[in-house]
């Protein structure tokens, strides 16, 4: 390895490792960590992860393997400059992911300057996903965020182009891997041998691929425009559009309900049943009143049944005394999804 001289003292190689949490980014690091290079994780938010907060998890994962995990939020970027108008299209759902990862590595390498590093690395795998890791679209990836072969990609090294740190002698080369294709033995393998713990099974980690969360989103955006603060609401609860063109989300159990009460904005009422046990709910604050009643009907079908027919529903201020459906199919020609 070629160190760096910094006031004539030898300084170790520092690496930007984009970083999702899963196996695949982790392995990235390890690999390049395990030659002696400082690796920073940097976790970027665009708003469409999981349901739940897995700030533990991630830092749990960089603990193994010895690397420092950083966040930065571009919730607000994101919108504004990509979701919307991405260059490259969409996927199979609402996922611009070429759009996306190019934007993510071209903030990364805006970041080398002040974070002291000399190259960026990503857990991408050449063929692995359909849309965002073909060999094509990697390079993809690469123009658009104009990080040229400053960006190494560890567990397909040997199926790509020599980057400029193993050109420079910074990382060897032969100790990265040649994984292409979807199977994913080398990875467990690897992750076995190491003795990595509670690493994520693969899959849709962002949101934006899931069909239901595409269907969910498509539809506010014929209604609203989306911001920051409707994304927590767009990720929990039964989603229903109302005739005069109110939203009402319904929480489905007791995490729901919570997550509907902490993403209750002013654009928002919370709706709650009185005298029952039943679902937390939010509804448009510039509902209608026949789309209040509604909502309250709606939401009281879901309530556990109680022996007075009647059922008091508080919807922000103001209390509305309904009686529910006699059975949940007639709830259906409401739902989004």
């Amino acid at each position: 390895m070629k160190p760096i001289q910094h006031n004539g003292e030898a300084k170790r190689r520092r690496a930007i490792a984009l970083f999702s949490g899963g196996l695949d980014s982790t392995l990235a690091m390890w690999l390049i960590k395990r030659q002696g290079v400082e690796v920073i994780a940097l976790n970027i938010d665009i708003g469409f992860g999981s349901t739940k907060s897995k700030r533990d998890h991630m830092q749990n994962m960089c603990d193994q393997v010895g690397v420092e995990l950083r966040t930065l939020d571009i919730r607000d970027q994101y919108l504004k400059e990509i979701l919307f108008d991405p260059k490259y299209g969409y996927g199979k759902n609402f996922n611009p992911c070429i759009d996306c990862h190019g934007n993510m590595f071209r903030i990364a390498k805006e970041l080398m300057t002040p974070w002291e590093a000399d190259f960026l690395i990503s857990g991408e795998v050449v063929g692995q996903r359909p849309m965002s890791q073909r060999r094509d679209a990697l390079d993809l990836v690469t123009g658009l965020s104009e990080t040229d072969d400053l960006l190494l990609r560890p567990l397909s090294a040997k199926v790509l182009p020599p980057t400029l740190p193993e050109r420079e002698g910074w990382i060897d080369r032969e100790q990265l891997l040649g994984i292409s294709g979807r199977n994913r033995e080398v990875q467990l393998r690897l992750a076995e041998e190491i003795g990595l713990k509670d690493f994520e099974k693969p899959g849709g980690g962002c949101l934006l691929t899931d069909e239901n969360f595409s269907k969910k989103l498509k539809e506010f955006i014929r209604y609203d425009r989306l911001e920051v603060e409707d994304i927590a609401l767009l990720k929990c609860g039964r989603h229903l559009r109302l005739p005069d063109g109110a939203k009402l989300v319904i929480g489905r159990h007791k995490e729901d309900n919570a997550m509907i009460e902490a993403a209750i904005t002013p654009k928002y009422l919370k709706i709650r049943l009185e005298n029952a046990i039943g679902p937390t709910a939010a509804i448009s604050a510039d509902a209608s009143e026949s789309d209040k009643a509604l909502a309250a009907k709606l939401t009281a079908t879901y309530g556990k049944k109680i022996p007075d027919p009647t059922y008091r529903v508080r919807i922000g201020d103001d209390l509305y005394e309904t009686v529910p459906f006699a059975d949940k199919e007639a709830c259906k020609p409401y739902f989004i999804t």
